[in-house]
């Protein structure tokens, strides 16, 4: 059995006593606001109920209320003597407003405020049980008054002559009452009757007519009657008819000594209500078990109803709900002692029932559904929070739960779980709440008045809870009551209070950090909804005090660095006196406040030693504190240039820009070269604040300037190549003096190098002779004068030849670096032969004391002796050149000499021969001769041509004289153009 709980589903109605103490009540019927009682001695009483009396909002116990306050609900309307026996059953007909009685086997009806007299429906007797019949709104059950052919054998011989039956009403009659009647099925001995009541102008007239007869069992009890089936219930068992086909079946036996079977109707579900001993068991309209069974008390209810979503049964003077899908009880009631008799409950047979009267032989007591709403506030004044969750379950599977009352109940729930320092449950139910404002929390988190006390609404749900106060104080408050009911258990008085905080009293720090961190909670998810902009700022606000309270650095900078509707004016004081300077510096960027917020990290550039943040390097296991010190610096310089990046504010730009080039240039030069600033800024005044001795930023900045934005201002580029030059220079004398330096001094230089050339990936030389030979717009003379006295001799080949000197760029080549292809390329540049003859000089004639380079020469002649003049070569050859050198050379020169003299002769003469192959195949053309007869027709205008003059095309259409005036000599009559399109033929082409 289910173990009953502490719920309030029903509250005392109405009282009633018998007003003789010679009645005795057998039998009840409830119908709105009437109640019908049966007594054993045959009366048939009258109440009338008050169905809305005057309640409070705090209603009293069920157990104190007193029966004189109830009968002021309850009156007497009339007594009415119907038979000497018990009034077994009663049926009210509302809708044609009779009452029908079963007494003693015989049917008994009277009108529904019992005036008129009583009439005994005759032709009816010994029935024992009798049900009415109900049908579905949805369902497809068949009308059994719908035709004739429902009619019994001796019902339809009478159709044919017109007749009557035994209680004399007309047969044509009957078909025009059947509009509104009822259907009643019966069980007379072992037959089962199925009966249409049928009522005239009175119920005085009332008759009825056989719609079918059925072989039935002895002993029946109970009976259900809904749809098409027919549920009997006999000390044996229960069995199924069908009222269609007259069919029937066991559903399934009952044991022995088991308590009378009992039936009920459950409106709700459309279902039926099987008892076996104390199981009640759900079967459908096919008989099958459906859902799960109710286990009442041991012994089984003597009566059982229905009341919106509970069974109530009753025994022994107690009632006991049952919610029907849980089978858990829900409440139970004392309504008389135990042992006092027999025990009747009624309902008001409908889907929508809020009324249930119960009785023992002396008395009539009616009770109300309480409103769920009020069972809820009752259960949340008790705290029991896990019954009000479940019956909020329960309405809402019913969809008797409105979503705007879930989401209140949700918020209200939050609030006293908040109270009763339940924090992580009560931020549950607040994320649970559809309605409930995110600015509801904020007096829980500072102190009225402030920025936000006009937007938190003024709901007090169901009042049940205490105004919103700090956090600090809900906590406080709610640790002295968990003293005061320690206090008070000692006593022997029970308290409310939770037992876990009893058995082990939490600290105030744990309830406040997870009070904190609950709200913070709530406040993150808040942030995702569509919020009014004052409300945000309060979210966004509040949450940075959270963090703030928690040190949780790594949110507060999370929330600072992306969009965020904070409000600065109230964080800046608190993050300053706290110390979480990059928090705020995050802040002031999100906002737009660069200039504080490069101001900071400047600060904390400087004073990186303080440890005024989290390093990411200590996070990483790296405990080197100069490790630590340098991955401060660089994170306060990167957060600073990712400002500078986007600020267009040149002023503020090149102010911060300094610090950032000492830390790491590379940031200093993304800045400078940043795309994602609207207005690029004057490179003039970015050159004169870049300090002289960061050249390597200045080169970059400046290559950028030159290669990316394709600047053509020639000082740019000038400058531009000097400061490579200059730097070239450095680097090329500082290699000459590390060759002479030890090691120890080599890694120095080593070092001071990669540190030098960190921003660049090519050295600088590379850089300077790429730029020297790409670009035109620099002074190559002002480069000159600079790099004339070093060893840059490949700058200087560059320069002389921007200069147009081609025997010192020759001579550079040749004679200083000595690269041979170098030279030999350069003059196939310059194109002329004496170039050769000038480098061969060189070679041959090096001066400055230097020894002739014969081998270079022979590589000369070798590679382009076929474009020097013999004569000039010999005449250029030292006497003190070897001849075994020279000869080879020489001799293949004048080979060359001759073969390209006489290969020339050969190409004229070919030349010469195809001229005149084409002047004959020319005078061959024109010279052809053309037929024309009187047949002949122009391939233009098609006239005849006879004797006139006609022209041929090349391609052999004729036209005449006129036409080809027309066309033209170039384009013929097929379109084609020979001038665009030629035209070969096979005879044109030189075959020789």
């Amino acid at each position: 059995m289910a173990k009953p709980k502490s719920r309030t589903a029903v509250e005392p109605l109405a009282h009633f006593d018998l007003p003789t103490p010679n009645l005795s009540i057998r039998s009840l019927s409830l119908s709105q606001s009437t109640l019908y009682v049966g007594t054993q001695n045959g009366y048939l009483l009258l109440l009338s109920l008050n169905p809305n009396p005057n309640s409070t909002t705090n209603p009293p116990p069920i157990e104190s209320v007193s029966p004189s306050s109830l009968s002021r609900n309850v009156s007497l309307l009339r007594t009415v003597p119907l038979s000497d026996s018990p009034l077994e059953s009663i049926f009210v007909l509302a809708e044609i407003g009779v009452v029908l009685v079963l007494s003693d086997g015989f049917l008994f009806l009277t009108d529904s405020l019992l005036i008129q007299p009583v009439k005994k429906l005759g032709g009816l007797k010994g029935v024992t049980v009798i049900a009415r019949r109900f049908r579905g709104t949805h369902s497809q059950s068949t009308d059994l008054t719908d035709t004739t052919s429902n009619l019994s054998k001796g019902q339809r011989i009478l159709d044919k002559f017109g007749g009557v039956r035994a209680n004399g009403v007309k047969t044509s009659v009957l078909e025009q009452r059947r509009e509104g009647s009822s259907v009643f099925a019966l069980v007379i001995g072992r037959k089962l009757m199925l009966i249409e009541l049928v009522l005239g102008s009175s119920f005085l007239n009332a008759s009825f007519v056989i719609l079918r007869e059925m072989q039935c069992f002895d002993g029946v009890k109970s009976m259900v009657w809904f749809d098409d089936s027919i549920i009997v219930g006999t000390i044996n068992g229960y069995s199924l008819f069908s009222c269609v086909t007259g069919q029937s079946g066991v559903i399934f036996s009952l044991p022995d000594l088991s308590r009378p079977p009992l039936l009920k109707l459950l409106w709700r579900e459309w279902k039926v209500l099987l008892l076996v001993d104390n199981v009640g068991v759900v079967v459908d309209a096919l008989g099958q078990p459906v859902g799960g069974s109710l286990v009442f008390r041991k012994g089984g209810p003597d009566s059982v109803g229905e009341l919106s979503s509970y069974a109530v049964v009753v025994r022994d003077g107690k009632m006991e709900l049952y919610h029907k899908k849980s089978g858990n009880c829900i409440q139970t009631v004392t309504f008389g002692v135990e042992g006092v008799g027999q025990c009747i409950v009624a309902d008001e047979e409908n889907r929508s029932g809020e009324v249930v009267a119960v009785a023992t032989p002396t008395k009539v007591i009616c009770y109300r559904k309480v409103p769920s709403e009020e069972q809820l506030k009752d259960l949340l004044r008790k705290k029991n929070f896990k019954e009000s969750i479940s019956l909020v379950e329960e309405l809402e599977c019913e969809g008797e739960m409105s979503k705007e009352m879930l989401s209140l109940f949700h918020a209200q729930v939050g609030f006293l779980l908040l109270f009763d320092l339940h924090f992580e449950e009560a931020v549950d139910h607040f994320l649970q709440s559809e309605t409930m404002q995110p600015s509801e929390v904020f007096p829980f988190i500072m102190r009225d008045p402030n920025r936000w006390s006009l937007l938190v609404p003024r709901n007090r749900y169901w009042g049940l809870h205490p105004p919103p106060v700090p956090l600090e104080d809900v906590v406080d408050d709610g640790l002295l009551a968990i003293q005061r009911a320690i206090f008070l258990r000692k006593a022997g008085v029970e308290t409310v209070v939770d037992e876990r905080f009893l058995s082990n009293p939490p600290t105030r720090a744990e309830l406040l950090e997870s009070a904190i961190k609950n709200m913070i909670r709530y406040l993150e998810v808040s942030r995702q909804k569509d919020l009014t902009l004052s409300v945000k700022e309060g979210v966004d606000t509040l949450l940075m005090y959270l963090y703030r309270a928690l040190n949780c650095v790594d949110d507060m900078e999370k929330l600072a660095s992306s969009e965020n509707c904070c409000i600065v004016e109230e964080l800046e004081t608190l993050l300053d006196g706290s110390g979480h300077l990059r928090t705020l510096a995050f802040l002031y960027a999100s906002k737009g406040m660069s200039s504080k917020a490069l101001a900071i990290w400047r600060i904390l550039a400087r004073n990186y030693s303080s440890g005024l943040w989290k390093d990411p390097a200590v996070e990483n296991g790296v405990h080197d504190g100069s490790a630590c010190i340098v991955s401060g610096r660089e994170t306060a310089a990167t957060e600073a240039s990712k400002i500078l990046e986007d600020s267009s504010d040149q002023d503020l730009v090149l102010l911060h820009l300094s610090w950032i080039a000492d830390i790491n240039p590379v940031l200093a030069v993304r800045v400078l070269k940043s795309e994602k600033r609207t207005n690029q800024f004057s490179p003039d005044e970015v050159i004169a604040a870049i300090d002289p001795k960061k050249v390597e930023i200045l080169q970059r900045y400046l290559q950028w300037l030159i290669e990316d934005q394709d600047c053509d201002d020639t000082r740019f580029h000038t400058f531009y190549a000097i400061s490579l030059a200059k730097s070239a220079i450095e680097t090329f004398d500082s290699d000459i003096r590390s060759q002479s330096d030890d090691t120890e001094r080599q890694e120095q230089v080593k070092i001071i190098d990669t540190q030098r050339e960190s921003i660049f990936q090519s050295p600088v030389r590379d850089r300077l002779q790429i730029f020297l030979q790409s670009s035109d717009l620099y002074d190559p003379e002002e480069v000159l004068l600079l790099v004339e006295t070093s060893e840059l001799w490949l700058e200087k080949a560059i320069l002389y030849r921007k200069l147009g000197q081609e025997t010192l760029v020759l001579r550079i080549l040749a004679l200083k670096l000595e690269d041979s292809e170098a030279a030999e390329q350069y003059c196939a540049e310059i194109g002329r032969p004496d170039a050769y003859m000038q480098l061969l000089d060189m070679y041959l004639d090096p001066q400055d004391g230097k020894e002739p380079m014969f081998k270079a020469a022979v590589r000369l002649l070798h590679n382009h002796g076929e474009s020097l003049d013999p004569l000039q070569v010999l005449e250029t050859l030292s006497p003190d050149m070897p001849l075994q050198l020279a000869s080879d050379t020489i001799l293949r020169m004048l080979r060359a000499r001759l073969h390209h003299h006489r290969q020339g002769q050969i190409v004229h003469y070919l030349s010469r021969a195809v001229h005149i192959d084409a002047r004959l195949a020319r005078l061959e053309e024109r010279s052809r001769l053309v037929q024309i007869n009187d047949e002949s027709l122009c391939d233009s205008c098609h006239a005849r041509l006879g004797t006139k003059l006609f022209a041929m095309y090349p391609d052999d259409t004729v036209v005449c004289y006129k036409c080809f005036r027309r066309q033209g000599e170039s384009t013929s009559v097929t379109g084609r153009d020979f001038k665009e399109d030629v035209l070969f033929k096979p005879g044109w082409l030189v075959s020789r």
